[in-house]
């Protein structure tokens, strides 16, 4: 046989194609299951931090309109007759909208009421949210209990009422729009 026919099985053949080895797709499958978990996990995590600091907001402006609330009803239900002046002019500071408008009309009566009856003191028993208005003023239902001494100072008289009270936040101050007894 001549050198040019000579065969050997260990070359390879040019002119003939090889068969690639089959692709493994696993890798390629998990890698892409991994990143669809993790896109959806920051989205979850997006959306839950969103929604708690929404909750966050809302808990401190109520938790702001309960405190006060309760602050201008142990201010409005403590009477002291020595400083009526004082006192109408604190309660008128807090007033806006309807009460103010009603307080305004009958302020000289209340300061005669105020100079002539013993002194009190008013304690916030409960108070809570009872609804947001579109406006978003809050309606606080509270409790209180007013305590006084007879005019001998011997009797100590309790009484209990519960007020619905409309507060509102004008700029950075909250305020009392409308005040209502409950009976």
């Amino acid at each position: 046989m001549s050198p040019r026919r000579k065969v050997d099985d260990t070359t390879a053949d040019y002119f003939t194609r090889t068969p690639r080895p089959p692709r493994r797709w696993g890798l390629t499958v998990v890698s892409v299951i991994a990143a669809l978990v993790v896109a959806a996990a920051l989205t979850a995590s997006t959306f839950m931090l969103v929604r708690h600091e929404s909750d966050r907001r809302q808990a401190l402006t109520e938790a702001a309109a309960l405190g006060y609330a309760r602050e201008f009803m142990t201010t409005y239900t403590s009477l002291d007759p020595f400083n009526a002046n004082a006192y109408t002019d604190r309660i008128a500071a807090q007033a806006t909208g309807e009460f103010a408008k009603n307080f305004k009309e009958k302020q000289n009566a209340i300061l005669l009421q105020v100079a002539q009856a013993e002194p009190t003191t008013g304690d916030v028993l409960e108070a809570g949210v009872q609804r947001w208005n579109d406006d978003g003023s809050a309606d606080v239902l509270i409790a209180t209990k007013v305590t006084s001494k007879s005019p001998d100072g011997k009797t100590t008289i309790e009484s209990g009422s519960r007020w619905i009270a409309t507060t509102i936040k004008e700029g950075q101050q909250w305020k009392i729009s409308n005040l209502v007894q409950v009976i």
